[in-house]
């Protein structure tokens, strides 16, 4: 396989509208804040996550319980009736 241009190898955080390379615990500080700022604003109700019949029962069942225990929603749903 080729190298493919189009991926991102790096992390990017937005700053003053522009897209930067980052570090990733600059990256995950980013969006650790933004969640923090989203629960704050009352993310209870206007959070939500969408899983994937693809993914591991795991991985399914930590974003059900990410989504419950760390934001405080129950606004979860799959694709895993079809």
């Amino acid at each position: 396989m080729g190298k493919h241009y189009s991926r991102l190898t790096e992390p990017l955080v937005r700053e003053s509208g522009k897209l930067r390379p980052a570090t990733w615990d600059e990256a995950l500080d980013v969006a650790s804040k933004g969640f923090q700022r989203a629960i704050e604003q009352g993310a209870t109700n206007s959070f939500g996550i969408f899983s994937c019949s693809k993914a591991t029962n795991e991985l399914n069942f930590i974003a059900q319980k990410f989504i419950r225990s760390v934001i405080g929603s129950n606004n979860i749903d799959s694709c895993n009736r079809t």
